[in-house]
């Protein structure tokens, strides 16, 4: 069977998806309760910004949960895109360690 190659998934779909959606919390309610703008969360929920790390502490903790869950999946978002935008590029560049021994 074929590997398909799977888009990564934003942070901010999840927090739509995983939280906002189910619990029924606007866009407007959550950046009220966080005290950040609204713009600022409906750029993270359609994937034109990423959760830094003062976003991740404030939904942490409006969510009773660690800040690094939101830390690790923007991380994980940015490598799994990474890979797909410069890995070709990088490993045909980068020769490891091992090899040029």
């Amino acid at each position: 069977m074929a590997k398909k190659n799977l888009s990564p998934i934003h942070p901010g779909e999840i927090l739509f998806e995983e939280f906002m959606k189910p619990m029924g919390i606007s866009q407007y309610r959550l950046a009220k309760e966080l005290h950040i703008g609204a713009i600022r969360i409906n750029e993270i929920i359609h994937g034109k910004r990423s959760i830094t790390a003062d976003t991740a502490i404030r939904l942490g903790r409006y969510f009773n949960m660690e800040a690094k869950f939101w830390m690790n999946l923007q991380a994980s978002y940015d490598l799994d895109k990474a890979m797909i935008d410069s890995r070709k590029a990088i490993y045909r560049e980068i020769i490891p360690l091992d090899d040029v021994a």
